[in-house]
């Protein structure tokens, strides 16, 4: 069986297992139309908070999906030997990973598809003026927080510790990383400088160019090339690291 074939198999399991979890679908497309609900009643009337948070919702729940939930997940499946017993299958570890990654994929898709229309829906924002670059953003930043997600689970010890490992990189991001306002705005050095840094900034900057300004990905090569500088960093990490068997 070819390697396409094994990973197809392998990314509608991943699809019926998430089907089957009901608080993961809850997490992955009811939240962030509460997200969008709570700060649309917020922001009600107010377009210009509403350009801001409604992209930034968009690469929150796409940091979500990725980054948060492949550490969660590869730690457990690591800490259950579920990846050794995987391991010792014919399906091949790049079969494996492929089907995951189709998963996430489809999941962040979905969820930036959802706030774009309840955008449009519900408060009435326009259709994105830059679909290429909000394609391009989306995918590129899938790829980054994937990767960086995979590479993070090798610094969990166990699944007791996930949640406080993950959210103390999530939690910073989503605040910093100017989902909620515009970094360039801000007044603290600080924190600016550290938006400058993190991937999640400059992937929610590409999307809200896209969303809103009507920016092109020419506008925004400088944010294009800090994350895939962070794509290439946790893509070696998370090869390089990777271990089916549980930690000692």
């Amino acid at each position: 069986m070819s390697e396409a074939t094994l990973a197809w198999r392998q990314f509608r399991l991943e699809r019926r297992m998430f089907w089957r979890n009901p608080s993961a679908a809850f997490f992955n497309f009811v939240l962030p139309l509460i997200f969008l609900v709570l700060f649309g009643a917020i922001f009600s009337g107010d377009r210009k908070n509403l350009d801001i948070v409604i992209p930034g919702i968009a690469g929150m729940n796409v940091m979500a999906t990725t980054f948060s939930a492949l550490a969660m997940n590869l730690t457990f499946l690591r800490e259950e030997g579920v990846l050794k017993r995987i391991r010792g299958t014919p399906l091949s570890g790049g079969a494996y990973l492929s089907g995951i990654f189709g998963n996430v994929i489809v999941n962040a898709t979905v969820q930036v598809a959802i706030v774009v229309v309840a955008g449009k829906l519900f408060f009435g924002l326009p259709w994105p003026r830059e679909w290429v670059a909000l394609v391009v953003f989306l995918y590129v930043g899938v790829a980054c927080l994937a990767s960086l997600g995979v590479a993070f689970s090798h610094l969990i010890p166990n699944f007791d510790a996930a949640p406080a490992y993950v959210n103390i990189v999530y939690l910073p991001s989503i605040f910093i990383g100017g989902v909620f306002f515009d970094p360039a705005h801000v007044h603290s050095k600080i924190l600016s400088d550290i938006a400058e840094v993190i991937p999640l900034s400059h992937v929610v900057a590409g999307l809200r160019g896209a969303m809103v300004s009507g920016q092109g990905v020419g506008h925004h090569v400088g944010d294009l090339a800090v994350v895939l500088a962070w794509t290439a960093l946790g893509v070696t990490f998370a090869v390089r690291g990777f271990s089916w068997g549980k930690s000692d």
